[in-house]
């Protein structure tokens, strides 16, 4: 049997997914060995129980000035933002993508300026809505649904525009108005596909509300990041950024696992990543 044609066992699905990860530690581990044999207190390259060691403490240990788990303050404020951000962002997708796909006349008005404002390097306007909206939370929440929204909506516009044609034709036939089209048969369609669209959105949110969250914040795993740099806190850096690779790791697979068990018949082509 050919290679191709070969699908390994869930038990050698498993271990060989964390595989390149068990080689990773091992990596560093062996890097950071050798680097601190020269010098026992480098900080580019900390231990693992150090970073274990740091990570503890922000996680249990209260904060001498505010009495806070810094670990989980940060956690709080970052999804927060986070989610209104992307719900925003949803909204927007959800409502325009519909119209710009379903309506001719939409679309021709409103496609080419989603197209362009989309191609705007959403970080290239954080100044500006800084200046509009102040260094409060908004400006924080605006530069994710500015980030995010526009391509969510072309995402949603061309999964409209890709509904078989006959499935349209059909509804018109059985005397569908405009409104009941679009919910009975073009947003169940689509939903499975906005998550997809919402799951790859997520990355470029989480790139936008670390910057924002660096340049102009008090808390946030974004704002600790970038407070602690300035001592080579690697042992603190390290961790924040495994901690927030896993809460993104988390937030996707609890939408793709929500897409397979509402939506099983979207899935049933093949396997989804």
């Amino acid at each position: 049997m050919r290679l191709i044609n070969r699908k390994p066992s869930r038990a050698t699905a498993f271990f060989l997914g964390m595989a390149p990860f068990v080689a990773a530690i091992v990596a560093y581990a062996v890097a950071s060995h050798y680097r601190r044999l020269d010098n026992p207190a480098d900080k580019l390259l900390p231990s693992l129980p150090d970073m274990a060691a740091a990570f503890s403490r922000m996680a249990f240990t209260p904060d001498r000035r505010s009495g806070d788990l810094l670990l989980w303050m940060d956690t709080f404020d970052s999804l927060e933002r986070l989610a209104a951000g992307m719900g925003v962002a949803v909204v927007l997708a959800l409502s325009l993508g519909i119209l710009i796909g379903f309506i001719p006349h939409a679309r021709s008005s409103l496609a080419p300026f989603i197209a362009t404002f989309s191609l705007i390097p959403p970080i290239t306007i954080l100044p500006i809505l800084f200046i509009i909206f102040g260094l409060g939370e908004l400006s924080k929440i605006m530069l994710i649904v500015v980030g995010t929204a526009p391509v969510m909506i072309r995402s949603v516009a061309q999964s409209v525009m890709e509904i078989p044609r006959e499935l349209i034709i059909k509804a018109e036939t059985l005397g569908a108005s405009v409104w009941q089209m679009m919910v009975r048969v073009v947003l169940p369609q689509i939903l499975p596909k906005l998550i997809t669209a919402i799951r790859l959105g997520l990355v470029p949110a989480w790139i936008f509300l670390i910057s924002a969250e660096a340049i102009a914040s008090t808390s946030g795993l974004g704002y600790r990041i970038f407070l602690v740099r300035r001592y080579l806190a690697m042992d603190v850096i390290l961790p924040y950024v495994v901690w927030i690779t896993l809460l993104a790791f988390i937030l996707d697979r609890l939408l793709l696992m929500t897409s397979r068990r509402a939506f099983p018949w979207h899935h049933l082509q093949g396997e989804s990543l």
